[in-house]
This record gives C-alpha cells, structure tokens and sequence, in this order.
C-alpha cells in the first residue's frame, strides 16, 4: 500500500484533498493518486484556511452534515482561500451548487437540463406548489434521510407538519419537488473533468421507492448508454463540477431524468467500467490536470446534449 501523509506537515504537496472525514472513498483517492506519484495529502476543515495558498492545489469533497442544514465546516475557508489564488477542483460554488438542492435544480435549469420541477416551502397550511404526488425533501439531504412521498392532499399536510418540526426546517424549509415515476432503480454516474469514469445502478428494497445505498438498496453493475453518459456529463458542466455523481432516473419515455448532483460522491470498485479500476481512472484524469507530465491527458469531453426532458425546473 502506498502511504500518504495527513495535513500536519507544513509542506506543499502536488494536491490536497480536503474532506470532513477520511471515508473508505477517499482513502481510495489518496491510494490511487499516490500509486501515480502525485504527492497528495488529506486536508481537514480545520486546516483549510491554515494550508491553502495560491501555490496549492486541492479536490474540495465536503460533504452536507449529518445535521442536513448546510455544507461541513471548511466551506467559507475554501471560497476565500480561492479568491486568494489556490487551484480549487470542486469549487466552494460547484459544492453549494451540488449539495443546496434548489440551487441544483437553479443550475441545471439554467444550462438547459430541466430537472424535476421544483419549489421551496417555509409555511403550512398552503395549497401544494404543484399537483400530487411530490416529494418532500431539505434542501441540503443526503442519504435519504427525511425524503417522503406524499400523494394526497392530507398526506402532504401532514408530512409537512411533521418535517416543519425538524431543526434544519426553520432556516431552509423544505423542497417540494415533482415525483418522477420511481423504477425501483436508478443509475449513477461518476464525472471527473467532464468524462465518466464509472457507473452503477441502485436497486430499492422491495417496498422502498428510495434507491439510496444507505436505506438498503443494492448495487448493481451497470454500462450507460450514451445518452446516460452525454446527461451526467452536462449536468456536471453546469454545476462545474470536477468529480460529481450524478443521479439519473430512466423514464418510461426514454431518456432520464437528472434526479440529484453530489459534490462528494462516494463509489466503490462496483463503479469500475470496461474491466479498469473506477479509482485509477479518476485518479489518472485529477493528475493530468495537477501534473500534466504524470499521466497521458485525460479524454476531452463529451459534448452537452440537447435539453429534451419534459421536465421543468424552479417554480
């Protein structure tokens, strides 16, 4: 194994990444970016503002907290340290536009990739903004954790009185958002600097209409089509996302619909496509942007396909 250094040391590496927590995916990275002889450290929040200088680079992957109101700490450290000159892949703009879910569907809108309809609300006791069924969601949410479907009038009005108790629901609210038609799966795409580097499909329990590897759902092997592949790599393009997940959903039309954008997507060797290793392929195309020398260049990217959902964007 190939060892890699923690933020303590005050050294310049090639790139840091900067992450809240040293999960099983971004060990992975620091592996795989190490074995390429990229020098690269792990970089907590607390020692973003500290480290950063306009000679660095760093991979930003905070990730939403456990307390679903905003992004971890280090957010603001990572905008300023940007502003002062520091090479940022993931940009403290890309995460707030990946993990503020109504910022998502703002973006994605706005680059012609019309997401579920979407609208925020802050009172109950209103009219639902769009007609049932729809899913109620924070807007800062991750693992599926207080997502709920509501398809009537009465189990809106009382879904809602129930997340209006949550701590995150007095400064954000709560999305309300269109229900494209569950499968009983989805597909996820990985882009790093808009080409896809690996995929997989996230199969619900049987009753469960959420696909999220945290409420259970199995992960299945998965080749995307080219239209998957041209969707996930726009959608990272208007995020300006430079290693996201995307999450589409097949609909029973043909083509997907963009569900959510993550800015710290995490992945698994399941995510491999044509028989390479998920983490070398992403960790190949990160060092042919922080050391163009260190590897051959990465492919270009794929070009943005054409807005043809019938979806459409923030009400």
């Amino acid at each position: 194994m190939v060892p890699f250094r923690r933020a303590a040391r005050l050294r310049k590496p090639d790139l840091f990444l900067a992450a809240g927590r040293l999960t099983e995916t971004n060990a992975s990275l620091l592996q795989a970016l190490g074995s390429l002889d990229i020098d690269v450290e792990w970089l907590r929040p607390h020692d973003i503002a500290r480290r950063l200088t306009p000679e660095t680079a760093v991979l930003s992957r905070l990730d939403v907290r456990s307390t679903l109101d905003g992004v971890e700490d280090g957010i603001w450290e990572l905008c300023r340290a940007e502003r002062r000159g520091a090479r940022v892949f993931n940009t403290g703009a890309t995460l707030l536009r990946s993990h503020d879910k109504l910022a998502t569907a703002l973006a994605l809108g706005s680059a012609g990739v019309r997401p579920p309809r979407t609208a925020q609300v802050s009172e109950l006791g209103k009219e639902p903004p769009l007609p049932l069924p729809v899913v109620l969601k924070p807007r800062f949410g991750s693992w599926g954790k207080d997502v709920v479907l509501c398809g009537t009038r009465e189990e809106y009005d009382r879904r809602l009185a129930d997340v209006a108790n949550r701590p995150w629901f007095r400064t954000q609210g709560v999305l309300v958002q269109e229900l494209v038609q569950p499968r009983g799966y989805d597909v996820r795409l990985v882009v790093a600097c808009g080409r896809v580097v690996g995929a997989i499909e996230r199969h619900a329990q049987p009753g469960e209409w959420r696909t999220n590897v945290a409420l259970g759902a199995e992960r299945v092997a998965a080749t995307p089509d080219s239209a998957a592949i041209e969707l996930a790599v726009a959608a990272a393009r208007a995020v300006e996302g430079d290693l996201v997940g995307i999450d589409l959903l097949p609909l029973p039309t043909g083509g997907y619909a963009v569900l959510e954008v993550n800015g710290a997507v995490d992945f698994t060797n399941e995510y491999t496509l044509d028989g390479g290793d998920v983490f070398e392929d992403v960790a190949e195309v990160l060092a042919a942007a922080v050391r163009p020398e260190a590897v051959a260049a990465a492919s270009a990217p794929l070009a943005p396909p054409e807005p043809s959902l019938g979806l459409g964007g923030v009400v």
